[in-house]
């Protein structure tokens, strides 16, 4: 199975790992046939992904993608990063092996996820964008 160097690259330096404290919106899937597990952490401010970070417990395809999409999905606007697909995501790796494009499928749930919880938030009423005063 041959990786494209862009999925090494981001395999060995993976961009935006780690976790917010005080994210917007979170968004956890994991794939129990594979059992890759991913987390992503967003950051939004006036609709738009201020930042965005993630931890993936998985194969080397599942952190490419991760770190690969956390670029993809910054400083976009919440409608801007639903847009995004896996497909996207794969091709802007230069591809996926077919065994592994549901790790780029990981991906986009893990930040549709984040992004719902987040329009969950504000829908409670809560204020997911404040700012803490440090």
């Amino acid at each position: 199975m041959m990786y494209t160097e862009q999925v090494m690259d981001h395999f060995m330096n993976p961009r935006n790992v780690g976790e917010i404290e005080d994210a917007s919106g979170v968004g956890t899937v994991g794939n129990a046939k594979c059992g890759d597990i991913m987390k992503i952490f967003i950051k939004v401010k006036d609709n738009v992904i201020t930042d965005v970070k993630f931890k993936t417990f998985g194969c080397g395809a599942a952190i490419a993608t991760s770190s690969k999409a956390t670029e993809m999905v910054k400083g976009k606007t919440i409608e801007e990063a639903l847009q995004i697909t896996n497909k996207q995501v794969a091709d802007s790796l230069g591809g996926l092996p077919p065994v592994k494009i549901h790790c780029s499928l990981l991906a986009e749930e893990a930040l549709h996820a984040a992004i719902q919880d987040y329009k969950e938030k504000l829908a409670r009423g809560e204020n997911p964008e404040q700012e803490d005063d440090k």
